[in-house]
């Protein structure tokens, strides 16, 4: 959950978009109104089928509509009825001239995404149920040829990690857009840090750290009656098939910062972590802690720290170490080409959309799928040191590893979760 904005400035997500530019959105939402570009179809409507009617999916179709015009919600899918209930209502609430939903475009059950894959009008989705069922949703998607915002992460072991590649391969070869939900790539100041850092302002790169030190989050509570797959659909990020775990749910963002300073994905990786405050059954079967150090392919080596406890310091930021200088994630740079961002910016949650709205009607369409995937991987390539004791290499996790924690059989009833990890014990699979 993105429940901070990625600075050191303590907003939350809520507040941010609250006080972001109106003015800078107009522009960006003019600007795509005068791209030349046509969907498929022979039309600049962009109509939106959301997969995933929590919290984020909502929010995430609401950005969307604000992002750029000709943009319509038309239909909603969530395993549960509540959730696509209370996103239809917040929806209406907060851009009710964009919702065209009807009764006959909601859909529920585990298979509900494909009946709303099947209406042809939908060519843009947003898919944002948790991240362990990314996978499967990116590939029905991009075979039933629609354009795709997706959440990060983008799965939860590699071999969704191979999937997701797989399908935003097929998405080339189709012409179809895929953007990912990691904000900074698409925020001006990460933009112009980065273009900076690429320039050689703070010399050769040589190190760094990134954190996502934060309290705790929601917690949803079993009630009488409610299965074990029910619990961990609605209770997601707790459990390491369904969220990945934090490090992945989470602190991806500030790793793929990371990797996006070094040009590069880490060739080795070892962490620990644990589960020292977070005990009680309702916090399923994660850590509530990480550590990890991430070698990349020039020896440099970069310090990776997470962690959701309440009462501790807070700190969410990325710090790039260079021959020459450092640069910081919230849009600076010491050492002697110093630079501060200072302007005012547009919501990087809005500028997201827009950029891939103004690329599939520009006929060029952005496909972050891969990159998205990789950097994923590293997290989960971060997690699986923690949980085993083991220090992995890429090649070993891109090409090797056969971790796959979707279950066999998605149904409302039993689904028996993974004890939680014992590093030393666990094993590496």
């Amino acid at each position: 959950m993105d429940e901070k904005h990625g600075n050191t400035d303590g907003l939350t997500r809520r507040d941010f978009i609250k006080t972001a530019s109106a003015a800078s959105v107009a522009t960006l939402a003019a600007a795509v109104a005068g791209s030349s570009g046509r969907c498929a179809g022979g039309s600049d409507a962009i109509r939106i089928g959301v997969i995933g009617a929590g919290g984020r999916g909502t929010g995430a179709a609401i950005d969307a509509v604000n992002s750029s015009p000709g943009v319509e919600i038309v239909a909603l899918y969530d395993p549960f009825q509540d959730r696509v209930d209370s996103c239809l209502a917040r929806l209406k609430e907060k851009v009710p001239d964009a919702v065209k939903v009807t009764p006959e475009t909601c859909f529920t059950g585990f298979d509900g995404y494909k009946k709303l894959l099947a209406i042809k009008k939908i060519n843009y989705i947003v898919t944002a149920a948790p991240p362990g069922f990314r996978p499967l949703h990116l590939k029905a998607a991009v075979e039933a040829g629609k354009n795709v915002f997706m959440e990060k992460p983008v799965a939860v072991d590699p071999v969704g990690v191979r999937s997701v590649i797989a399908s935003s391969e097929l998405a080339a070869k189709k012409g179809l857009g895929i953007v990912a939900g990691t904000q900074r790539r698409h925020q001006q100041r990460y933009l112009e840090l980065m273009k900076r850092v690429h320039d050689g302002d703070i010399g050769e790169v040589v190190g760094g750290q990134c954190y996502w030190n934060q309290g705790d989050l929601w917690v949803v509570e079993r009630t009488p009656g409610m299965s074990d797959m029910e619990w961990q659909c609605r209770n997601w990020l707790y459990f390491s098939w369904t969220s990945g775990d934090h490090i992945v749910e989470q602190h991806v963002h500030n790793i793929d910062v990371v990797n996006w300073a070094f040009n590069a994905m880490p060739v080795k990786v070892m962490g620990m972590g644990g589960r020292q405050v977070r005990t009680a059954p309702e916090y399923g079967n994660i850590f509530d802690h990480f550590a990890v150090e991430f070698e990349y392919p020039n020896g440099a080596r970069v310090m990776s720290m997470c962690r959701q406890t309440k009462g501790c310091a807070d700190r969410v930021e990325e710090k790039i170490v260079g021959t020459r200088g450092h640069a910081f994630g919230y849009g600076e740079i010491s050492g002697p080409k110093a630079w501060k961002f200072e302007a005012e910016e547009a919501n990087p949650y809005v500028v997201e959309h827009a950029d891939l709205i103004a690329s599939i009607r520009a006929g060029k369409p952005l496909n972050e799928g891969r990159r998205i995937a990789e950097s994923t991987l590293c997290a989960i390539m971060g997690r699986m040191s923690a949980y085993t004791g083991r220090a992995l290499s890429w090649d070993w996790a891109m090409n090797a590893s056969k971790l796959d924690l979707f279950p066999a059989k998605l149904e409302l009833g039993p689904n028996p979760v993974d004890p939680v990890a014992v590093p030393g014990v666990t094993p590496l699979v």
